[in-house]
């Protein structure tokens, strides 16, 4: 009996050693520098929320919290690199409504988002806003539309690639305007404002943060804001719903993901320091300013939006065209 009761606390031991392991991991967590992979452009919304949320979290832990901007493919390549990265810990991914809309539009893909990822929080979301050249003759949607259906194929919009919330939220503008106007990809937010700024393009739908200064300086016209209220940032401009397409709703929101397999501690840990940052005074004051709202789940939670957001996104890409 004595070997067998010396046995039997051995198997408990060694079972109980992974579990005192990742609560030692998480209690010591971080113990050195850790990576935000951010799949998209300089200078766009998950860019500056990255860096938002890792300053606030390298004030919290004191260890740095490096931005690395990873572009290409619509946000699969700095994906997949995340995917690929050791479950430590020290491997983030902000990622956006970009990623649930690519497990439908691009099956060519490596990785599976909700096999290869696991959810830690999301951190916030903003409406969008349809702009134009002020070359362009239109003063307001409708006239915008009009001019569409008078020229199919002549105007052309940008986005910062194909699958972003951008792109997606322009196809499902023309969808439901019944208007053909062309997509033009560029590589990444800053280059496609850039052209729209220019006029090498007509229109854009982007970030209402990161188009308002644009539009205070007359480089761009708003149309309309794409949330179901107006915007705090933009109120003189009517939302889509408003300008005559009903049941329009389009959002860009952004959250943290890491490797499939980081330690469940670890997870829980990184999520109650987003969650607290989101809700910090000075972080609130200063999204509120930019039509920025904070988002704030549990681990769990925030599974459940990104597989409900897999299926929304895929409902539209089997209803609309996909893009060419």
């Amino acid at each position: 009996m004595t070997g067998t009761r010396t046995a039997l606390a051995v198997a408990i031991a060694m079972l109980a050693m992974p579990m005192l392991g990742s609560a030692s991991n998480a209690q010591d967590y971080p113990s050195r520098p850790v990576k935000i992979i951010v799949p998209f452009g300089a200078g766009g919304p998950a860019d500056v929320t990255a860096r938002q949320i890792g300053s606030i979290l390298q004030e919290n832990f004191g260890q740095p919290f490096v931005v690395e901007n990873r572009t290409g493919a619509g946000g699969v390549i700095g994906t997949q690199e995340a995917a690929n990265a050791a479950p430590d810990g020290y491997t983030l991914l902000m990622m956006s409504n970009t990623q649930t809309a690519n497990e439908s539009l691009v099956p060519q893909r490596k990785y599976e988002l909700m096999r290869d990822l696991a959810p830690i929080a999301p951190v916030n979301y903003s409406d969008l806003v349809i702009v134009i050249h002020p070359s362009v003759q239109a003063k307001t949607l409708q006239e915008f539309i009009a001019l569409a259906k008078s020229q199919p194929g002549k105007l052309n919009y940008a986005s910062s690639g194909q699958g972003t919330p951008y792109h997606m939220a322009g196809e499902l503008f023309k969808a439901m305007a019944s208007i053909n106007v062309v997509h033009v990809p560029y590589r990444n937010s800053g280059e496609a404002r850039s052209g729209v700024i220019g006029g090498q393009v007509q229109m854009m739908i982007d970030a209402v943060p990161a188009m308002a200064p644009n539009i205070a300086e007359g480089q761009v016209r708003a149309l309309a804001t794409t949330g179901k209220t107006r915007s705090t940032v933009l109120p003189g401009a009517p939302t889509v719903i408003e300008a005559g397409i009903p049941g329009y709703e389009a959002t860009i929101w952004l959250g943290l993901m890491a490797p499939a397999g980081t330690p469940k501690p670890v997870i829980e840990k990184l999520n109650a320091a987003v969650n607290a940052a989101v809700k910090r005074p000075d972080i609130v004051r200063q999204w509120t300013q930019q039509g920025a709202v904070p988002m704030s789940m549990t681990p769990d939670e925030f599974d459940k939006f990104l597989r409900g957001d897999i299926v929304k996104w895929a409902e539209v890409v089997r209803k609309f065209d996909k893009p060419q």
